[in-house]
């Protein structure tokens, strides 16, 4: 499945993209009471599918069973997303003052943890406020997100896909779809994909999704597709962002493995000239000559 891309998925720079939440100094038990700071929200670039992942090989999907679809009925999304609330705002209203207070705490506490990369430490924080705020989104978001980075693909699909209807919003379709990939399920990575490009986000987001979707329909042996799927308005950036340097390893991979050796080293070696410790791109320049 392919479609028309927004028009700002062809420029070379990013455009700046909405945050929850900003990472803050670690403050006392009772600063943080008074004040209430936002949760962190790690970078978006550490919650994507890396290059490793994104470069699966079919026979180590296939071993992972496959089942077509997960058989889920999404309601469609809204024209917009809808309009989120602070988090501590939104949580007085949940649960009252004084357990906002609380919950608020651990909220913070498991965005740092994940941001540490102590996933453990950061799914007990989330996981109270998850049970007793179950439609606060921003601790939907990170326990999907928790999940995901531990390789725990259904757990990560609830809570992501309830991310999804609490706030209306396409801003973890790739992880979302991710998931859902890794489990087999390629009608959902298609129909989010098409979500996404329905909804026309940053060019940054969509290139995620592509990704993604180039990355099951490989899975699936179709590397056709795959490769169409990421040529699609491909140029090179003048400066390459992280996820151009990802878009452009899991091409090259993709060119390798359909045997157009020729374009896979001319792209890994542009890869290794901007990100040489991006996976293992300096020992597939060497292999390829």
């Amino acid at each position: 499945m392919d479609y028309d891309p927004p028009e700002d998925e062809r420029r070379d720079a990013d455009r700046p993209r909405r945050s929850r939440g900003q990472a803050e100094d670690k403050r006392s038990e009772r600063g943080s009471e008074e004040e209430n700071p936002r949760p962190v929200r790690p970078p978006r670039e550490r919650n994507l599918p890396n290059a490793e992942d994104l470069a699966r090989t079919t026979s180590g999907a296939v071993a992972r069973g496959r089942t077509t679809s997960s058989g889920r009925t999404r309601r469609p999304l809204p024209a917009r997303p809808h309009s989120i609330q602070k988090p501590e705002v939104a949580l007085r209203k949940m649960v009252g003052e004084v357990r906002a207070k609380s919950l608020t705490r651990r909220l913070n506490e498991a965005g740092r943890a994940f941001a540490s990369d102590r996933f453990n430490d950061a799914r007990n924080q989330i996981a109270t406020v998850v049970k007793e705020a179950p439609q606060l989104p921003e601790g939907r978001e990170l326990m999907g997100l928790v999940h995901y980075r531990m390789g725990r693909w259904k757990e990560a699909i609830v809570q992501l896909e309830a991310f999804r209807e609490i706030t209306g919003s396409t801003e973890q379709h790739p992880v979302l779809a991710d998931c859902h990939r890794a489990l087999g399920h390629w009608d959902d990575v298609d129909e989010l994909w098409a979500e996404l490009g329905d909804a026309s986000p940053s060019a940054e987001l969509v290139i995620e999704g592509r990704l993604v979707v180039a990355g099951s329909h490989a899975d699936r042996g179709d590397l056709t597709t795959a490769i169409r799927i990421l040529e699609h308005n491909w140029r090179v950036p003048k400066r390459p962002q992280g996820h151009h340097l990802r878009r452009a390893y899991a091409l090259a991979d993709l060119y390798d493995r359909a045997g157009r050796t020729p374009r896979a080293r001319e792209l890994f070696r542009w890869v290794a000239e901007y990100a040489p410790d991006l996976a293992d791109v300096k020992a597939r320049v060497k292999a390829l000559g």
